[in-house]
């Protein structure tokens, strides 16, 4: 379909509330479910032991699971890794001791020949990963706003900034409702997410900052959004075509890429939608209303001006 023929068909702005609405909903009911629920985070943000079982051909997880609970251990988690399963990680909340340790890697040695790779999170590593993710992310974010108000102006940045931070959490709550494991994947798609969402959104800004200029005389509300609904409808089709290749590959991702890239390739997943989805219904739609304000203050200051005093 080409939608530049569907201009007057397809009015975005009208429903600019309902889009609103939607995500402040969602939201809502997200930030609710995030302060009861929680996140479920990984050990690479809370203290504890990984062992690496080594086999020399492929296990199972309920084979593994069972060798643990025949020496009096049980993982709080455990998946499979290597080109034909043959390694299961298993994960201990609150770490093991020294002594506890030695009893797992001596029992899988003799079961499988091979000693267990073992890896420890100490409360504080894991304290400071969680606050370096927290600053990577803002970090990038004033970044962004700052790249937005040099390469447009503030107004753009300041809608770039609430799109983010609203991609950001709509995965946050996802993660919270399906309680998936939060790692450090699970930060790196998300610091992908910025980055293809901020793209998304200044394509869509450009194209509003171009047909800005070919209109003669833009002083109200109705004029910005003739502009802005005329912007999303032309950029419509190359979001939807760009989020879908992306979308199957991060799908395939997720169905055959393994246990080890199910966090990352989800999260992607879900990024990518809420992405294209705030580019372009709420990023647009927050300049349009921020934009509509300034041009109404420069109005009022105007009329004031020109009155002639008393």
């Amino acid at each position: 379909m080409n939608f530049e023929h569907e201009e007057t068909k397809l009015d975005f702005v009208k429903h600019r509330n309902k889009f609103f609405a939607i995500s402040g909903i969602f939201l809502i009911v997200g930030v609710i479910l995030l302060a009861t629920l929680g996140l479920n985070l990984g050990i690479d943000f809370r203290s504890g032991t990984t062992i690496d079982v080594l086999a020399d051909e492929t296990v199972t997880a309920d084979e593994v699971i069972g060798e643990f609970e025949e020496i009096g251990y049980s993982p709080d988690d455990l998946t499979l890794a290597g080109d034909n399963n043959e390694i299961g990680r298993a994960s201990f909340i609150g770490g093991l001791t020294q002594e506890e340790t030695l009893e797992v890697q001596s029992h899988f040695e003799e079961a499988y020949g091979n000693t267990p790779a073992v890896s420890t999170v100490t409360p504080i590593v894991g304290e400071e990963l969680a606050k370096n993710a927290i600053i990577s992310v803002l970090i990038a974010a004033v970044g962004i706003i700052l790249y937005v108000t040099v390469r447009f102006e503030f107004l753009y940045g300041i809608s770039a900034i609430v799109a983010l931070f609203h991609d950001a959490l709509f995965i946050l709550v996802v993660f919270s409702i399906v309680q998936m494991e939060v790692n450090i994947p699970f930060i790196a798609a998300v610091l992908t997410i910025v980055g293809y969402s901020i793209n998304d959104t200044i394509v869509t800004f450009d194209r509003i900052r171009e047909n800005m200029k070919f209109e003669k005389k833009v002083k109200d509300f109705e004029d910005v959004a003739r502009v802005v609904n005329k912007s999303l409808v032309q950029t419509l089709a190359r979001s939807i075509n760009t989020v879908l290749t992306v979308v199957f590959a991060a799908g395939a991702l997720f169905i055959l890429g393994g246990e080890g890239l199910r966090t990352f390739s989800f999260a992607l997943v879900i990024g990518l939608v809420a992405g294209t989805y705030s580019s372009l219904f709420i990023a647009a739609q927050v300049w349009l209303v921020l934009k509509s304000r300034q041009l109404k203050k420069v109005r009022s200051r105007k009329v004031q001006t020109e009155q002639p005093e008393a």
